[in-house]
């Protein structure tokens, strides 16, 4: 807590007004709680919102019992994070410090509040988003990672919980912190871990495990119906949440791996209108997230859809890959791309372990003050050199053809031809990747000369060859020869209608997309007034 700014302490202390603590009291109840209860135990489902009265709450550490933070939740104060927001699970532990009494709100009864009183919604989410950047500022969490710099599945899960803005604790395997948290769990400190609270360690610790332990992987019965299913979860998918929300429509996002896509692994966009200092594609799409939740979004992270089926009442079955199935009136195509896996030899034993597709703080610390290789010409390969050079001992970037300028913006391109430690490399690619457990080194050669020779690196990067995300729509709509969606159909036609009505297309895996965020954005947002059409059609 003593690195926060006096800026966030004020916002994660903000009271709220009189008349929202009545309009709190007349949803809830009253109820005090005697010293030492539990109020809220971590992995627990947040089912409530908790405003103080009288008394006093502390954040607990869930391996030692002690208080977490100096500050603690008094009068005028209340409890929860955004996982209230989706119903997800608390963080932390938190327990009376002395007797206290509460009102207490059901969750759903408290988003109905929210959504009738902006004022007090907007203090709660500012407070609840301090908070969250707090955990992730100060890395005090329950889910600790032991060994991360010495396993790549244990970096799996960090990358997962960093992308998703989730906080974790990291620690280094033999350090105190390790055998602390390894012995109130009864497992090995001298073997990678991975641990959400005192008494979990996690076998075999996958995305998805993490996920249904902080309540982000919703089950589906199969009977759940939505106005609108978004598939993909970066700049497009969470705009079209948001306006969705807005307009009364029950969304669904559907996202795979993690929230915000290509532009999430953007380390600083800068030409996104209104942020002149720039913004990180993760912060700017999880502040989209909080944004859309607030409306009633909700988000299933990780699921992948693997088919799509139309039904004959007009509406759409999407099923997922655990099997589970989800209806819905209307379907946003926001999919997006993902890099193609370059045909080298030992690439797969090498992802995760020197080769990446993101340039994120998560891998600028694994490549600190060595030699970073980037394959790519596009803005996403200029920004992560940009990001990377303050790291790394020295980028090279790797372009295929003679020039940037038809890829990559101006102010990028000569950023980088200005910045001493950027090397850019024309008419170029890797033909060999070399190493033990970890890359060690990659070969170069050049298209024009023929030559090649081996550079010492212990991380490339890969930012070429988009590929879209298209084979889950099994047929249904029409495809250009790259596998693009085709838009522009429909009767009456529209921008981002699909060939089958219904089905809608936004972002970059439309065919014929401009590939910036700030397009993607308007896309999503403008495409749902002709979704709100579709269903109200097919409603009446």
């Amino acid at each position: 807590m003593e690195t926060i700014g006096e800026d966030l302490r004020q916002m994660i202390r903000t009271p709220l007004s009189p008349s929202h603590v009545e309009a709190l009291r007349a949803a809830g109840k009253v109820v005090t709680y005697p010293k030492g209860t539990i109020m809220a135990q971590q992995g627990e489902k947040a089912n409530r919102f908790v405003y103080v009265e009288e008394g006093e709450i502390e954040v607990v550490n869930p391996f030692t019992g002690e208080r977490h933070y100096p500050s603690t939740i008094g009068p005028t104060q209340f409890m929860g994070e955004i996982s209230l927001l989706y119903g997800g699970t608390a963080s932390l532990p938190l327990r009376t410090v002395v007797d206290t009494r509460v009102i207490e709100v059901p969750r759903e009864t408290f988003l109905t509040l929210m959504s009738q009183i902006p004022e007090m919604s907007d203090i709660i989410i500012t407070v609840f988003a301090a908070r969250r950047r707090r955990q992730l500022e100060d890395g005090r969490s329950g889910l600790y990672l032991i060994g991360e710099e010495a396993d790549r599945n244990v970096r799996r899960i960090a990358e997962f919980a960093s992308r998703n803005r989730l906080p974790f604790a990291s620690v280094p395997l033999h350090s105190p912190e390790a055998e602390a948290s390894a012995k109130s769990c009864g497992i090995d400190d001298r073997t990678p871990a991975v641990i959400f609270g005192s008494r979990v360690p996690i076998t075999d610790a996958t995305p998805d495990k993490i996920a249904r332990l902080l309540g982000l992987n919703i089950d589906f019965s199969g009977d759940e119906h939505f106005d609108v299913l978004i598939v993909g979860g970066g700049p497009a998918g969470v705009a079209a949440a948001v306006y969705a929300g807005a307009e009364g429509l029950r969304a669904l996002v559907v996202e795979d791996i993690v929230l915000g896509g290509q532009a999430g692994t953007s380390s600083r966009i800068e030409n996104y209108m209104g942020f002149p200092t720039g913004i990180s594609g993760a912060d700017l799409l999880w502040r989209g997230q909080v944004q859309a939740m607030k409306f009633g979004a909700q988000f299933a992270i990780p699921r992948r859809v693997t088919t799509l089926e139309a039904q004959e009442n007009g509406a759409f079955c999407a099923a997922f890959e655990n099997g589970q199935r989800v209806r819905a009136s209307s379907i946003v195509v926001a999919s997006g791309v993902q890099y193609r896996r370059l045909p080298l030899k030992r690439l797969a034993d090498f992802e995760g372990s020197g080769v990446y597709y993101s340039a994120t703080e998560m891998e600028a610390r694994y490549c600190k003050d060595t030699e970073a290789v980037i394959i790519g010409g596009g803005n996403s390969a200029g920004q992560a050199a940009m990001f990377l050079s303050r790291y790394t001992r020295c980028v090279r970037v790797l372009v295929r053809g003679s020039s940037l300028a038809a890829s990559m913006s101006s102010y990028l391109t000569s950023r980088l031809e200005a910045d001493p430690g950027i090397t850019i490399e024309y008419n170029s690619e890797v033909s060999a990747l070399e190493g033990g457990e970890h890359l060690e080194s990659v070969t170069i050669r050049n298209a024009e000369t023929g030559q090649s020779r081996k550079v010492a690196a212990r991380a490339l990067f890969i930012m070429v060859g988009a590929a879209p995300n298209t084979e889950w729509l099994s047929g249904l709509v029409k495809l250009d020869a790259k596998g693009f969606v085709v838009t522009g159909l429909g009767v009456p036609a529209s921008p981002f209608a699909t060939s089958y009505p219904g089905i809608f297309a936004v972002g970059d895996v439309r065919a014929g997309s401009v590939k910036r965020v700030a397009s993607a954005v308007g896309e999503g947002s403008v495409v749902i007034s002709k979704v709100w059409e579709h269903v109200k059609q097919n409603t009446t």
